[in-house]
């Protein structure tokens, strides 16, 4: 029955019964739209015509008591239910359905479950989803709208929450990671690293780091190591060096700006630097003189070397007593020339305390310290 119709019977009958028959057609209506009450009071022979004095139109899916053809008794309630379609995001995955409910909460109840093995129940072995402990990202006392609605909503998950470096399992409904922080109350400072970051969706499982972390400055006083320039001297033998000009430290104030990473020390880096005194360079004189083979001076194993000696000569690295045996080290003459001595001198005693250590080690590498008694 549509709008047209209805007036032009209405109107009939008003001219047919006059006064009389106006007042008896005149009805005190109450109309609940969406659960919404207002007063529909008026002239009216069907549910249709309360329904098209007040504006309100229909789609098939909607509901109405009692019907639209029904004839309307004084003091009657008519009511209509929209049909709105609601879509519940369910961690990610959406599930929409129909339903004439007034609230999401009453939608939830009486239509949203069960539903299809696709959405929110599987099958008779897999029951449906229970919502009763999840997260609605809209109030479940919500009046829905004709439109429709879309809810986000998170079901419980457990997670692993590390935060500055202290571990703790809880189960949560959070979203998002943001959320979940909310939800414990904590803040991230802009120095402070999270991970996953705050927009991140959770996931079963999951662990999510948040580092505690500072940047702090210290200024001290130190010590500023002098270098060393080098310079070769052919008169010294490749090896043998000597100080020209000591090397002196300065000092300097400088600036750290210091990491500091869930209590501990992880990164320590100079910002500024003032020189209080400046640091006098070392000049240190390197030899360069090799032999005719072109060998140099070798002055490992020198301490044990120094300790032969005092034991062979008393430490006298030119002794010559005539015995033989010459030198620091006491060589004789087949052992300095079979070991290139005389790349140094003709004998041991003539030759320098490096120089003999320098023979010695190249008589070493062939035997050992067997050759030396006091070894």
């Amino acid at each position: 029955m549509n709008k047209a119709i209805t007036a032009t019977a209405l109107s009939a009958v008003l001219l047919a019964g006059g006064a009389s028959t106006a007042s008896a057609l005149y009805k005190d209506v109450e109309l609940s739209v969406d659960g919404q009450v207002q007063e529909a009071s008026g002239f009216a022979l069907t549910v249709a015509d309360v329904l098209a004095a007040r504006g309100v139109t229909l789609t098939p899916a909607d509901v109405v008591s009692p019907a639209l053809d029904s004839a309307v008794a004084n003091g009657a309630t008519v009511t209509v239910r929209y049909s709105k379609q609601v879509t519940l995001d369910v961690d990610g995955v959406p599930h929409t359905f129909a339903t004439t409910a007034a609230t999401l909460s009453e939608a939830i109840a009486n239509d949203a479950l069960p539903m299809q093995p696709t959405q929110l129940a599987a099958t008779s072995d897999d029951p449906a989803l229970d919502l009763a402990d999840a997260r609605f990202s809209t109030p479940l006392a919500t009046a829905l709208p004709r439109a429709g609605l879309t809810v986000q909503v998170t079901t419980p998950k457990q997670v692993t929450l590390v935060v500055g470096g202290k571990k703790t399992t809880l189960t949560t409904t959070a979203p998002t990671v943001a959320d979940l922080l909310v939800d414990q109350g904590l803040t991230v400072s802009p120095t402070d690293r999270l991970a996953p970051v705050g927009p991140a969706t959770i996931s079963e499982g999951e662990t999510i780091t948040l580092d505690r972390v500072v940047v702090k400055t210290k200024t001290r006083t130190e010590t500023v190591a002098f270098g060393t320039v080098k310079k070769n001297n052919s008169a010294l033998w490749k090896g043998e060096s000597r100080v020209l000009t000591a090397g002196k430290n300065g000092k300097a104030t400088r600036t750290y700006a210091i990491t500091v990473v869930n209590g501990k020390v992880t990164k320590k880096v100079m910002v500024t630097e003032v020189i209080l005194t400046k640091a006098t360079d070392q000049v240190l004189s390197v030899g360069t003189k090799t032999s005719a083979n072109g060998v140099g001076l070798n002055l490992a194993r020198a301490a044990m070397w120094d300790r032969i000696a005092r034991c062979e000569s008393g430490g006298n690295w030119h002794i010559n007593t005539g015995n033989g045996y010459y030198g620091g080290l006491q060589f004789n003459m087949a052992a300095w020339n079979s070991n290139g001595g005389r790349d140094f001198a003709a004998r041991a005693d003539l030759a320098s305390r490096a120089e003999q250590i320098t023979v010695a080690n190249r008589y070493y590498a062939k035997a050992g310290t067997r050759p030396w008694s006091c070894a």
